[in-house]
Formats: C-alpha cells, sequence, structure tokens
C-alpha cells in the first residue's frame, strides 16, 4: 500500500499546504481518495505529484467538516465515476464554537455519487469502514469547543458523523483517520492496526504529563503511527520524545506501508 499526502497544515516540498488533509491511497486493487481537504489545492498538488485523481475508483471523507470535505465540489468534477462514501451524519450542521460554521457545502447532499454509511460498511474486499458510535471509551476529551446543531441549539458534537476506513491486505491492516475525534487512545484500543495513519486532535493539549502518558499508551501497541495535521507540531514533537513508533506525514510525503 502506498500513501501519498496531497494536502496537510505543513509542507517541507515546496508544495503549498493548508488545514486539512487530503491521501490518495494505493491498493492492490484500488485507488482511493481519502477526504479532500478545505479546498480545490488537493487537486493542484495531485496534478503537480502526478497523480491522476480521475483514476480514483472509491472516495471516503472521514466526517463532516469543511477542511476535510471541503474540496469534494472539485472532486465530483473532476472524476465522473467514483463513488463517494461518507456518514449518514455527515451533512447535519457542524460548527466551532457559535461563530463559525464548519460543514459540508449543503448544495451537494444530493450528488447521486454520495454513499451514505452507518455503522458499518464494506467498500470491497479488504475496505471497511466503521463509525463505533456507541463503542466504550477509555478516555474522553470532549469536544473542543466543537459543536453540532439538535432541534435547533448548539450543543457539543458527539462525532457521530466520523468513521474510520480499515484497510486489510497481505496479512496486516492499516487504519486510516481523519481527526480521530471520538479519542486515539480508544480508537487505537478498538482496532489496534499495524499501521494507523491520521490526525490525533492534540493540537489544543498542553505539552505536559498528561500528554506523555497518552504517548507512552500508545507507543505500548504494536502499532506504526504516521500522524498529521489537528495532532499539533509541538505536540507530536513532545510526543515523539517518548514514542519511537511515531512519525509526521506533511504535504507531498510517500508513505509505503
Amino acid at each position: 500500500m502506498k500513501i501519498t499526502v496531497l494536502t496537510e497544515n505543513t509542507s517541507h516540498c515546496g508544495l503549498p499546504a493548508e488545514h486539512g488533509i487530503s491521501f490518495y491511497i494505493e491498493t492492490g486493487a484500488h485507488k482511493l481518495l481519502f477526504d479532500t481537504g478545505q479546498s480545490a489545492l488537493f487537486a493542484a498538488n495531485a496534478a503537480a505529484l502526478g497523480v491522476d485523481l480521475r483514476a480514483v475508483d472509491t472516495a471516503v471523507l472521514s466526517h463532516g467538516h469543511y477542511d476535510h470535505g471541503g474540496g469534494l465540489k472539485t472532486f465530483l468534477a473532476l472524476n465522473d465515476h467514483a463513488p463517494v462514501y461518507l456518514s449518514q451524519y455527515a451533512f447535519e450542521p457542524h460548527w466551532r464554537g457559535a461563530e463559525k460554521d464548519i460543514g459540508l457545502e449543503d448544495s451537494l447532499r444530493t450528488s447521486d455519487r454520495l454513499r451514505f454509511c452507518g455503522e458499518e460498511t464494506a467498500i470491497a474486499d479488504g475496505l471497511t469502514l466503521y463509525a463505533k458510535n456507541g463503542a466504550e471509551k477509555a478516555v474522553d476529551l470532549g469536544s473542543f469547543g466543537l459543536m453540532m446543531k439538535r432541534g435547533g441549539a448548539l450543543v457539543p458534537d458527539d462525532f457521530r458523523h466520523e468513521h474510520y476506513l480499515l484497510i486489510e491486505e497481505n496479512g496486516r491492516c492499516a487504519l486510516i483517520s481523519g481527526c480521530s475525534h471520538k479519542g486515539i487512545l480508544n480508537i487505537v484500543r478498538w482496532f489496534a492496526p499495524d499501521v494507523l495513519v491520521g490526525g490525533f486532535h492534540f493540537s489544543k493539549l498542553p505539552l505536559d504529563g498528561r500528554l506523555e502518558s497518552y504517548a507512552r499508551q500508545l507507543a505500548g501497541y504494536d502499532t506504526d503511527y504516521y500522524t498529521c495535521h489537528c495532532t499539533g507540531v509541538e505536540q507530536y514533537r513532545y510526543m515523539k520524545q517518548f514514542m519511537p513508533n511515531l512519525h509526521y506525514l506533511s504535504t507531498g510525503d510517500v508513505l509505503d506501508c
């Protein structure tokens, strides 16, 4: 499996970056797009990296936030056939506090290319989406000010619109996560994958003993972590002291796993 980072918050290769993620994933049988960043930048970077988005056969949106699905309209225009898998709750209203709408473009919800998913969706052999809503959480860090609307009122987001892509190939499993809002410590316990790729949503946490404890717990799993985006660069550097199995992915990076 090969993962090319089309966009992420940081870049060391000269390509532009933005807050958000988009991954192009090649397996033995599939060409996947996982998230689309917040704009059309993922497509421009794909062209610069020699990635043909027209050849993508399957797309996945990890959750219903603009920095992961903002480029959806661009993808639908560039690629005329790939289904897009997303949560049945992805188009619900999502906000940061009461000030900023961070949801998806509502006009796209009627596209016949969208495949709305529940708790578990088998896309193809070796490709499965899991929501894990209702699964036991050992750690709950709250919503970090991210909100959803219920009955017209803003309440803390429960992230029921987030799901995770499990890729099983050649006797190994890789879990691809967007922001891990339901808690990276919970997610790795639920799946115990060989490889985990995605954000940890730790960027608001101070560099202290609590973050060290989380890092040491994650390091205890036989998992290689490739993180990015909402983990936070400073948090990554701090955690790296305690996690030799932790690595950072930036725009333009290519990972073979």
